[in-house]
């Protein structure tokens, strides 16, 4: 009989044991190496535009590029200003992006409703038609979309922009899958026993009840509007009138670009985001996770 044979069970089992244990510690290092690489990967974009902000326009264009903080921020903001008229358009972003996002928020929460709380004819095939319409490119309506507001007389205004998406399918679906998956009928039942309107129990039963929801598609309204660059460009002429991303893309078609100026409208048009994720984030995380687990 051999010396393996001869020890206890117990230390025969000992090496196996300990080489399965390795394994799990190997993946979870694997885990965090992987989790590492991708916020390195997400967050170098806006690093990368906050150095090139520093820079000159000859500094940016080096080889190689320069990875440090430069020191002609002060320069680059006086020519940002000399450009474009920044905190006009900033403001015209502010406006459009909030409006937009209220009104969305309100009338898509409404709508949401209606398909939650109301039994009607027609009603499957009504939500059916709008779900299907989330399919359909937007580009395809670029025309009929101008020819619309052209129509309605409020081409080269603000309104021409958050106006016709304050009742999207997607936030209509999105708050209304929310009430159901958080939302009892016998509740509403108790609201209309006690003498409240179908408007009071809207705004006083179900809107609190659906913050989480309310908070992602604000946040997801906000991060369109803000970023929406194709509207702009169809139905505003006026250069008074225009919103950041266009005003940003203009300066870009003149000769000899001050790139380090346009670095620094760009990292300063990203801080509204990061601080409306910053405040919001918890409620779009618990909105976008509702009903994923039971019990």
């Amino acid at each position: 009989m051999t010396t393996l044979d001869t020890q206890p069970p117990e230390r025969r089992m000992a090496a196996p044991r300990k080489r399965a244990r390795t394994f799990p510690r190997l993946g979870k290092y694997a885990t965090h190496v992987v989790m590492i690489t991708g916020l390195l990967v997400t967050i170098f974009p806006f690093v990368w535009v906050a150095l090139m902000a520093t820079h000159s326009r000859s500094e940016i264009y080096s080889s190689p590029p320069p990875f440090w903080i430069g020191d002609n921020l002060a320069e680059n903001y006086i020519k940002l200003l000399d450009v474009m008229p920044f905190w006009t358009v900033l403001f015209n972003s502010l406006w459009v992006a909030t409006a937009g996002t209220v009104g969305a928020v309100f009338f898509c929460s409404m709508c949401a409703y209606g398909f939650f709380a109301f039994n009607f004819r027609g009603k499957n095939l009504i939500f059916g038609i709008m779900i299907a319409s989330m399919m359909v490119p937007p580009v395809l309506g670029l025309i009929p979309f101008f020819l619309t507001v052209q129509f309605l007389g409020i081409l080269d205004t603000h309104l021409a922009i958050w106006l016709p998406g304050i009742a999207n399918a997607f936030g209509i679906f999105l708050i209304r899958q929310y009430m159901v998956q958080s939302i009892s009928r016998e509740l509403l039942d108790a609201a209309k026993v006690d003498g409240a309107s179908e408007f009071r129990i809207f705004w006083s039963v179900v809107l609190p009840l659906i913050k989480p929801a309310l908070a992602t598609l604000g946040i997801v309204m906000f991060i369109g509007l803000w970023n929406n660059f194709l509207t702009p460009l169809i139905v505003l002429s006026s250069p008074d009138k225009y919103v950041l991303t266009l005003a940003l893309r203009s300066v870009q078609s003149i000769a000899n670009s001050p790139w380090g100026a346009i670095m620094l409208g760009t990292f300063l048009s990203m801080l509204p985001l990061l601080i409306a994720f910053l405040f919001f984030s918890r409620q779009m995380m618990a909105g976008l996770t509702a009903g994923a687990v039971k019990g």
